[in-house]
């Protein structure tokens, strides 16, 4: 059976630098009838627990550590028994939300996790965090970019452990060489494609600067 990806919007609050905004955050769940991961544990354990269902949850992986994509995690993976993926750059970000309780793993640039007929290819793109990753599934046709890249640009780079020629450089190499038709889907709002971002890319440098 063929990997399939749903969708949930949870909402809740970031938190970052004493400020706080309220957010609407996407929540990936990637597998079939039998087994899924789920990417970015955001919010509300008991939703994503209610759309796993009584499937078996084999990862909770963080594409980066701020709060609202990592606030959930904990309960959800105490609730299903997952182990907890993130990249060891985004510690010290983890560590503000989560001070008690450690990531089980480790996500590393070019590793594949494999579930359910889907092979999600992690690619390091620091820039919005610095552990900051996106899953890229070629079989899907599909890049799960958490904030890295979002319909209508990158994402944010204002705040602490963010910085805006890197995430230029992590889109440019790493995502725009990606086929034009790879459907990104994001980590707030709505999904976009490669092509469509791609002949943007200077207007983002040239505004960013």
């Amino acid at each position: 059976m063929t990997a399939r990806i749903e969708h949930l919007v949870t909402s809740g609050t970031f938190r970052l630098d004493g400020g706080t905004w309220d957010v609407d955050n996407n929540v990936w769940i990637v597998g079939d009838d039998h087994e899924v991961v789920v990417i970015d544990a955001a919010h509300d354990a008991d939703a994503i627990a209610e759309a796993i269902g009584d499937r078996r949850l084999t990862a909770i992986i963080c594409t980066h550590a701020h709060n609202d994509h990592i606030d959930a995690a904990p309960a959800l993976a105490e609730r299903t028994g997952a182990p907890i993926w993130l990249h060891p750059d985004d510690m010290p970000l983890w560590k503000q939300t989560h001070p008690d309780r450690q990531p089980d793993h480790w996500l590393a640039d070019g590793q594949v996790i494999e579930t359910a007929g889907a092979d999600l290819t992690v690619l390091h793109t620091p820039g919005h965090a610095p552990g900051a990753v996106c899953l890229y599934d070629p079989g899907l046709g599909t890049v799960f970019t958490g904030d890295t890249l979002f319909a209508g640009g990158p994402g944010a780079t204002g705040r602490s452990y963010s910085d805006f020629p890197t995430i230029i450089d992590s889109i440019r190499d790493r995502l725009l060489a990606l086929p034009p038709d790879t459907v990104v889907r994001t980590g707030h709002g709505d999904s976009t494609t490669i092509g469509a971002e791609a002949p943007n890319l200077q207007e983002w440098i040239d505004r960013g600067h």
